[in-house]
């Protein structure tokens, strides 16, 4: 039992934090990347529509309204999968 005490005792307290906040929210870091390649495409696609309907070309209001939805979808997704800790994270 004391060999076990030790190897606890021996690891870094910073490290068994982000260990600890890691094992509480798996794959934080990868999921956000995702929302936020998503909410770059939604952005993009929405200002290539918006451009195109500038120029004068035909753009259905229903495509607007699904890039805006997925524009707000991910947004929406960035928010709620934030760090509420308040720390940076490194």
């Amino acid at each position: 039992m004391s060999d076990n005490q030790r190897s606890k005792s021996s690891l870094d307290p910073a490290l068994r934090e982000r260990l600890l906040k890691e094992s509480q929210t798996p794959w934080r870091g990868l999921r956000r990347l995702l929302w936020f390649a998503l909410f770059a495409s939604a952005g993009l696609g929405l200002f290539t529509m918006a451009f195109r309907a500038s120029a004068g070309d035909s753009v259905e209001l229903a495509d607007f309204g699904i890039q805006g939805g997925a524009l707000l979808l991910f947004t929406g997704l960035l928010w709620f999968d934030r760090d509420r800790s308040g720390s940076s994270g490194d």
